[in-house]
């Protein structure tokens, strides 16, 4: 798998003429923890060897507070990984047996504190509220424990039911009970006002950052910037169009052995650009603009205006300079007003 993704890396490089500038590189969607040292080293070669890395480029590495014991953290302070995103999920046990998790709350703790000791000061931290059985009390202790713990970065998520998991089944078979959407929100409207008195910047629905830790990676998403993707089932993007490679590891490998990129391309409509600026836009803190609508043509523009007045008149949308952002109640109803505001 490792010299497939160095090939990959190389097919994709070669098709750009080398002229790629990295700022960010995220090792995830799968378990990077994984990888040795010597794979991580060879890996981070080959990208230094096709692309050029900016000064301040951010580096991270995605996992799981069971996959973070005192020698993978030991490796990769040695790495050029300057960044982890650590899956906590929550800090009661109670939740992470609802949710299957493989880890528990002490090797949670464990994973934070000590790669904070090994030098690790840029911190993600995954957090699920919504879980049944949370009380407002519950949901309060998970907060406090990472506003405890200093970490820079939160993403924090309602829990969905995803299908064709262990409890997508218990919950339809009634072995476990549903979440339920009012505590999801009394949970959401906890996280803004306290994350806010705590220092952090909401810049994105589901995350929050204090000062200088905004997440480059995450971002580059949102402001529809280009990224290339490598492995199977990654993503790329280059403006105009997306490409996802084979999600079968078999096929992955197969495929790129014999030279070929297993990828299927789709190329973006002027619509499918404007609806993901929008959707994009307004889960941001600097929202959508009109200079930058204006890309898509007047007719969009106009839609787009067209659309938002009751949301202005109701208050979930503010517009300030000709740049529309969500309220505090208007991130509630971010999907709704997005999808509302889509050319069909």
């Amino acid at each position: 798998m490792v010299q497939a993704l160095l090939m990959e890396l190389e097919l994709r490089c070669s098709a750009d003429d080398h002229d790629v500038e990295l700022s960010s590189i995220y090792l995830g969607g799968g378990t990077p923890s994984l990888l040795s040292r010597n794979d991580l080293h060879t890996l981070f070669d080959a990208i230094k060897s096709h692309t050029r890395l900016t000064h301040d480029i951010e580096i991270t590495l995605e996992a799981n507070p069971d996959d973070l014991d005192q020698s993978k953290l030991e490796m990769l302070a040695d790495s050029p990984v300057n960044r982890l995103s650590i899956g906590v999920q929550s800090f009661d046990q109670r939740d992470l047996t609802y949710m299957h998790r493989a880890h528990n709350v002490e090797q949670a703790h464990t994973a934070i504190s000590n790669a904070k000791s090994m030098g690790f000061s840029n911190i993600s931290i995954d957090l699920i509220y919504g879980v049944p059985g949370m009380s407002k009390m519950d949901w309060q202790e998970n907060l406090s424990i990472a506003f405890d713990y200093e970490i820079m970065h939160l993403s924090c998520y309602a829990l969905t039911v995803e299908e064709r998991t262990t409890l997508a089944h218990q919950v339809k078979t009634g072995q476990l009970p549903a979440p339920a959407p009012e505590d999801a929100e009394s949970h959401f409207r906890m996280l803004m006002d306290q994350a806010i008195v705590s220092g952090y910047r909401h810049y994105e629905i589901s995350n929050f950052a204090k000062q200088g830790y905004v997440a480059k990676h995450n971002t580059s998403y949102w402001k529809n910037q280009s990224y290339m993707g490598i492995g199977p089932s990654a993503h790329s993007f280059d403006g105009k169009a997306r490409s996802w490679n084979v999600a079968n590891n078999i096929k992955y490998v197969k495929a790129i052995q014999s030279g070929i990129l297993p990828e299927t391309i789709e190329v973006l409509t002027t619509s499918d650009r404007y609806n993901e600026y929008v959707m994009t836009g307004l889960r941001t803190d600097w929202g959508c603009r009109l200079e930058n609508m204006l890309a898509f043509g007047t007719k969009y523009v106009n839609h787009f205006q067209a659309n938002m007045v009751p949301y202005i008149k109701d208050g979930l949308v503010i517009c300030e300079s000709e740049t529309y952002v969500l309220s505090t109640e208007g991130k509630l109803f971010a999907d709704r007003i997005a999808s509302d505001l889509f050319v069909v």
